[in-house]
């Protein structure tokens, strides 16, 4: 029987590369409180009811805020991505200010951006460690 090698970390790289997902803009608010973040796992989940799953490292700012609000707002970026990169791609502390400069509207959720294509508002249903 032929031996079976693990896979090296390019291989298992070149694999989860090939799994479509795209960047997007996660905001949320809670309260006053609000900020954003470049979040590049954002894949639907399921088309009835229509859903979405997103990926946040642990301790990000914008983690207390969802889990407040139960909400927050996916925007999803166009081709032009370097602008959103490069404002979003820095990250922000908790008291930061992540629009400043932005045409941005509130909503109970989070924060829609005007620069982006489209935005999903969407309910938190479940979260996984």
């Amino acid at each position: 029987m032929p031996q079976v090698s693990e896979p090296s970390s390019t291989d298992i790289g070149k694999a989860l590369g090939r799994i479509p997902s795209g960047c997007a803009i996660l905001t949320a608010r809670a309260g006053a409180r609000r900020t954003g973040m470049l979040a590049s796992w954002v894949q639907q989940a399921a088309f009835e009811p229509p859903a979405i799953s997103v990926a946040i490292k642990k301790g990000r700012p914008i983690v207390d805020l969802i889990e407040a609000s139960r909400g927050f707002v996916v925007n999803v970026i166009g081709e032009s991505t370097g602008p959103m990169f490069k404002h979003f791609g820095k990250g922000f502390g908790p008291d930061e200010e992540a629009f400043a400069g932005l045409a941005v509207r509130d909503l109970p959720e989070g924060i829609v951006l005007d620069d982006c294509i489209a935005h999903l508002v969407a309910r938190v249903i479940d979260r996984c460690e």
